[in-house]
């Protein structure tokens, strides 16, 4: 892991902060092993969880063959993971302030591997939606303690470092789960087809979770966990919003966005402004909301949740829409497409970890310079492939483009926001800030998604085969161009502040 210097002078005007050091109580960091091998089983376990969202796209024709599963199956084969993921996330940080991260973290790990062996040898679709399910119910426990154990575990230049490397393994899960995908599906081992693409999880996992009871500290606040309790009637409230806008994102386009996903997506509206309004009553009476007021109202906060959201909408659209031209209109196959995308993953990670040792006269511009350079990027990407060919040197390049700007406009966003944020608040403020990061890349596939698919079927859309794929991919970038740009306004107003 590349480490960064720690710099004696105070941060820039309107640079990004180094997190403060500080300890919470009730973390017993005594007990943890070295950080280093902490922070190795934490982002080794988000990594996981991150491959398993992609890994399955590629292996889906070979599941809908060999399971004889109907269009809506496979799409909750598919999504599935994703809807309870995303629904669960908040509960999940929650919960790990109330039982302890560990004890959660671990929780989430042990039902995350065994739910992966129950689709591995899963005989029928019902049985494989279902452990889906499952597996996206023990990454929602699991992962939302790894900010929040980053957080109690590491302090000043440490804590930079290790959020520089969650950011660089939130890079490369997308690319390295197609590529994973389609090693593991082409080779076809001991005659096992798909089901390699989920048993892979399950000795990993079973080290993790060997691993994670020697290195994770024991941090289990009993008095602390009497005083917040369990605010239920707004984790069901805000899972009941979270839902009503998941599932018609992840299942709208496939069934030609019916009336009930455009009624759901209403409904969530509704739901997420009862959720607030609840929740500032019961903080105002002396309760213990979901989200503490304080959290959202923290330096940074409200502007990161909306930077992230857009740059991980503009980082997923991007790379759906692209890997839909490449294999729909190029021919390419789904391993071939997962390597195309390998530069973008590569450098987002190299940057996240090795920003914040760049000079200091560059950190005012990180966050909206890395806006625009994204978005010229795929702008870029689109035009040297705009008559339908392959696009050459110059296409890596601006794929390795996208990847400086999408870390730029990431992983300083995300420090940030957490440099100042109360240790007690970890919890609140990590399970809001990876489900914004969910929710963000959902948005990003259905909406850049959809528009692309739209113009495929457009009545202008005259010639056939790549032609027609690289004029719908070239609306998407400059659509992709524009949130880009979004965010580098919402980064300057922040700077300006």
């Amino acid at each position: 892991m590349t480490s960064t210097p720690a710099v004696a002078q105070g941060p820039a005007p309107g640079s990004v902060p180094s997190p403060a050091p500080s300890k919470a109580g009730g973390t017993d960091n005594r007990r943890a092993a070295g950080p280093g091998r902490l922070l190795a089983a934490l982002l080794a376990a988000q990594f996981m969880a991150l491959l398993d969202a992609f890994i399955v796209n590629v292996a889906a024709p070979t599941i809908r063959t060999e399971l004889h599963a109907s269009g809506a199956d496979l799409q909750l084969i598919v999504a599935g993971y994703t809807v309870s993921y995303a629904v669960l996330l908040i509960t999940g940080a929650r919960l790990g302030d109330l039982l302890g991260h560990r004890r959660v973290f671990l929780g989430g790990l042990a039902l995350f591997t065994a739910a992966s062996l129950a689709c591995g040898l899963a005989g029928d679709t019902v049985q494989l939606i279902a452990f889906r399910l499952l597996q996206g119910v023990g990454a929602a426990l699991m992962i939302p303690q790894v900010l929040s154990l980053v957080q109690r575990n590491f302090a000043g230049e440490a804590r930079a470092r290790a959020l520089s490397a969650y950011s660089a393994v939130l890079a490369t899960g997308a690319a390295a789960g197609q590529v994973a995908g389609g090693v593991l599906v082409s080779a076809d081992l001991f005659g096992t087809s798909w089901r390699p693409v989920f048993l892979v999880n399950v000795p990993i996992g079973a080290v993790l979770l060997v691993v994670g009871l020697r290195v994770l500290p024991r941090d289990f606040d009993e008095e602390r966990a009497r005083a917040r309790g369990l605010d239920l009637p707004g984790l069901l409230l805000l899972a009941a919003a979270v839902s009503l806008l998941t599932v018609p994102l992840v299942l709208g386009q496939e069934q030609g966005w019916p009336v009930w996903a455009w009624l759901s997506l209403a409904a969530s509206a509704v739901f997420f402004a009862v959720f607030v309004r609840y929740e500032a009553r019961l903080a105002a009476r002396g309760g213990a909301p979901l989200i503490a007021p304080r959290v959202l109202r923290n330096p940074g906060i409200a502007g990161a949740v909306v930077r992230i959201a857009l740059v991980m909408a503009v980082n997923s659209g991007f790379m759906f829409v692209f890997s839909l031209h490449i294999q729909g209109g190029l021919g390419y196959s789904a391993l071939r497409a997962g390597l195309t995308f390998a530069p973008t993953a590569v450098v987002f990670g190299i940057v996240g970890l090795t920003w914040r040792s760049w000079p200091r006269a560059l950190q005012r511009a990180l966050i909206p310079g890395g806006f625009v350079l994204a978005g010229i990027s795929a702008v870029g990407v689109a035009w040297v492939m705009r008559y339908g060919e392959p696009g050459g040197p110059a296409m890596y390049l601006a794929f390795a483009g996208f990847g400086v700007g999408g870390s730029l406009g990431f992983s300083p966003t995300l420090t940030g926001a957490l440099a100042t944020v109360r240790q007690e608040d970890a919890a609140d403020a990590s399970g809001l800030l990876v489900t914004v990061t969910q929710l963000g890349q959902l948005i990003g596939v259905a909406a850049f998604g959809a528009l692309f698919l739209a113009r495929l079927d457009a009545p202008g859309a005259h010639a056939p085969g790549a032609h027609v794929s690289a004029d719908a991919l070239w609306v998407c970038a400059l659509a992709l161009g524009a949130a880009a740009i979004l965010g580098a306004l919402a980064g300057s107003v922040r700077k300006g502040r």
